[in-house]
């Protein structure tokens, strides 16, 4: 192999030679023979002079392909190695499930399932053999407790949250159209309210990371007045203190100087051509009371909409903490939203991204049962968030106790993603996660708009159906009895005989379980530290 790339760089050398002088003896024709010959030259001088990657100083030229076609792995195995269920982070069945919902063409599969009923993990909804009628699959919930003066009627899913920064403008105008459209709310991201996410008025959750971004000072400390302004905007519907996010659960951000042009610095509040940094711990609190009364804060600025957090979880203990400090001062949050470790339109380090935060199954199971045990889940929503794509996910997760799902990605897939994994590179070939205008060009908001509010009516057109299925009425009737999962080849459990499910107030005189008192003996409303 070495001989032969040797030989061809030599070949090129020695034919660029001949056309130059050929071309000064006799004719200029000939040094079109130039084309090919001088760049194969000056490519394989180039490659054996540099001290960058050795593969190319060993494989001058043919070391190229070795990039070439490490750069079309990700498609290759898409498009031709990868079976339908097995692809990564979403398979090729669930990404045609959305495509085919969000084109409004039908979406039903012949000759069976493909998965394997009988391997372990697979689950199902237990049916009813004496179904209810399908009801309107306009399902809902009302976010706000006593604390709320202006409650609001959220659908049973939603946009999750994606930034201006991270997606690009019209897939931001896309998101929110359809939102317009379908009757449901499209949550901002971290980067501030931008015109895209304004111009067509859908429904809008504010979410308020570290950075502060639209609505902070100079040197970025939370701004009162500022947050005011924006917030009373009857878009706005609710607000929601992101605490961390399941795609890199405690990490902070930069978003280099360089990419914060005017528009950017506009929408966020901070200096053009400066690095934008989102710190990863919040300065407008440091305790699980100051959380609360943060977000008590925000809920009175706002002219008394929800206001709530999200987090993935991590420390038992501290999420624990913060129930305490909801018994202690009485405030309570209108939601609370809970983040898979599985979340991922944020990009992170890999090691964030594999082995940081608890998978949203743990994650809601447990916030269900901490809310529940220590008295105060009435007063709280509970929302998943969290690879949620079909009717089934929105089904199993409110069986575990959420009130309504969150969905990212899926709406990334009905505006167009195709899974390309290049979100971070500014190159998405599709325009959805790009701030290059050649790209997102190409995204036309007039469609696309009409595709995310068909994905949103046909899956919960899909949801009424396995509701109805289910003998139930309406998707918050879901228990835990009415998902089942194969644990072994020979045994079928309901949730309800998996997982533990507490009673109300059981965490309030001390319980019968050892791990939720060893936690909670930990857990101080006064500090998100362990106590001994």
């Amino acid at each position: 192999m070495r001989t032969l790339c040797f030989l061809i760089w030599a070949t090129a050398f020695l034919a660029t030679a001949a056309f130059i002088v050929l071309g000064i003896m006799f004719s200029g024709f000939w040094l079109l023979g130039l084309i090919w010959s001088a760049p194969t030259w000056i490519v394989g001088t180039w490659d054996l002079m540099q001290k960058r990657h050795s593969i190319l100083r060993n494989y001058p030229l043919l070391g190229h392909l070795r990039f070439f076609f490490e750069s079309i792995r990700p498609e290759m195995m898409q498009y031709f190695v990868e079976t339908d269920e097995a692809g990564r982070p979403y398979n090729r069945t669930q990404r045609t499930a959305v495509y085919e919902r969000a084109k409004g063409t039908e979406d039903v599969k012949p000759f069976g399932t493909e998965l394997d009923v009988y391997g372990t993990e697979y689950e199902y909804i237990t049916h009813s053999i004496a179904p209810k009628p399908k009801q309107d699959h306009n399902f809902t919930v009302t976010v706000g407790n006593g604390q709320c003066s202006q409650p609001y009627e959220a659908s049973v899913l939603n946009i999750s949250a994606m930034s201006f920064g991270a997606l690009s403008p019209h897939a931001l105008e896309s998101l929110n159209k359809g939102a317009k459209m379908g009757g449901f709310y499209h949550d901002t991201g971290e980067g501030g309210v931008s015109p895209y996410h304004r111009k067509h008025g859908g429904d809008l959750t504010w979410e308020i990371g570290t950075g502060y971004f639209g609505c902070r000072d100079a040197d970025g400390s939370f701004d009162p007045e500022m947050f005011k302004d924006t917030a009373m905007i009857d878009q706005i519907k609710m607000v929601e203190i992101k605490v961390s996010q399941g795609a890199k659960a405690g990490h902070g951000g930069v978003l280099p100087g360089a990419k914060v042009d005017e528009e950017i610095a506009r929408v966020r509040k901070v200096p053009v051509g400066k690095d934008c940094i989102s710190p990863a711990y919040h300065t407008a609190f440091s305790t699980p009371t100051g959380l609360l009364e943060f977000t008590a804060k925000l809920r009175d600025l706002s002219g008394g909409k929800p206001a709530g957090f999200k987090l993935c979880i991590g420390r038992p203990y501290e999420f624990l903490a913060v129930c305490k400090a909801m018994l202690t001062t009485e405030i309570y949050p209108d939601f609370i939203v809970i983040d898979g470790a599985e979340g991922g339109t944020g990009a992170g380090p890999v090691e964030f991204l594999d082995h940081m935060g608890v998978p949203l199954t743990e994650g809601l199971l447990f916030a269900q049962n901490a809310l529940v045990g220590m008295g105060v889940r009435p007063h709280i929503r509970l929302a998943a968030s969290g690879k949620v794509a079909t009717a089934f996910n929105i089904a199993q997760r409110m069986a575990m106790g959420a009130d309504w799902c969150n969905a990212a990605r899926a709406f990334m897939f009905a505006v167009g993603c195709i899974q390309a994994e290049r979100c971070h590179t500014n190159t998405c070939p599709v325009g959805v996660a790009t701030q290059d205008p050649g790209l997102f060009r190409g995204l036309v908001v007039s469609d696309k708009s009409v595709r995310v509010r068909n994905y949103h009516c046909n899956t919960l057109e899909a949801l009424a159906e396995v509701t109805a299925a289910a003998g139930l009425m309406h998707p918050r009737e879901f228990n835990p009895r009415h998902i089942a999962r194969r644990t072994t080849t020979t045994e079928v459990l309901p949730y309800a005989e998996i997982y533990e499910f507490l009673k109300p107030g059981e965490l309030l005189d001390g319980s019968p379980h050892p791990m939720w008192d060893a936690w909670l003996s930990k857990a101080s409303p006064d500090t998100f530290d362990r106590i001994t």
